[in-house]
């Protein structure tokens, strides 16, 4: 894999974001493989597409890919709020791939976060362009990336060193497990594994997560029965292997 853009295809462009857009999407198709089937290649959809960058051609995933100088930070600039959130509410929202780069556009770091890790929740509205921008009224929006649960953060490329392909997909396949069809379920599995990643001990209680109780009742206001949902949470996280049982109301993070 190598960690070089090609600087030769932004020679014709006066934008560096439309430079960056164009070396980073090259350099992915170049070199990145499915993390989801392990296909060699994904492929590049071509521009004006709001809702996908890439497609793999074998198990059909799609994908968007954001690219950022520096820190990968608590915010992702994204483009229209309405779309994203038709995207993240629909069948076919992609997954996304977050890219690094240094000065000298070198990818430093590459993280993915699969699909189902999206929620309506982690999408910041921003404030429409004032009336007199070319674009008038235009909401863009951010990813609060900060509010994705760490075990939603594929690594591939950290600090220029490179993750075997089958770690990737077996870090995938694990994350599969907690795959949920509707936005509610999806919701309260990942808020409550943030609140469980909140907890700076291994091994915790039930009370620990109880301490929770009313950020969740604010997340959820239509549910009055948090303490219920929040001991069905565990017990999926506890089946699919992200926690482990130890005593009644005892538990064990696993990495």
């Amino acid at each position: 894999m190598n960690l070089n853009f090609n600087c030769s295809l932004a020679e014709h462009y006066s934008s560096l974001s439309q430079k960056i857009r164009v070396m980073s999407e090259a350099w992915l198709a170049d070199n990145m493989y499915c993390p989801v089937c392990g296909h060699p290649r994904i492929s590049h959809l071509g521009n004006n597409r709001p809702v996908a960058d890439f497609l793999c051609e074998s198990c059909h995933e799609i994908f968007e890919l954001k690219s950022k100088m520096g820190s990968y930070g608590e915010k992702i600039n994204d483009g229209a709020y309405s779309t994203t959130i038709e995207r993240i509410t629909s069948n076919t929202n992609p997954s996304l791939f977050v890219l690094r780069y240094t000065v000298d556009y070198e990818v430093s770091g590459l993280v993915l976060v699969p699909r189902f890790f999206f929620v309506p929740e982690i999408i910041e509205k921003r404030k429409p362009l004032k009336p007199d921008a070319r674009r008038a009224g235009w909401t863009g929006c951010n990813i609060l990336f900060g509010c994705i649960p760490s075990q939603g953060r594929i690594s591939i490329i950290q600090d220029r060193n490179i993750a075997d392909k089958s770690d990737v997909l077996s870090a995938y396949r694990r994350l599969a497990q907690l795959e949920r069809e509707s936005l509610e379920s999806r919701g309260w599995l990942l808020d409550v594994l943030n609140c469980v990643n909140e907890i700076k001990t291994t091994e915790f209680t039930l009370k620990d997560v109880y301490q929770f109780v009313d950020i969740l009742s604010q997340k959820h206001p239509y549910n009055n029965n948090v303490e219920p949902k929040i001991r069905q949470q565990l017990q999926l996280l506890r089946d699919k292997g992200f926690i482990e049982f130890l005593s009644p109301g005892h538990y064990r993070k696993l990495s």
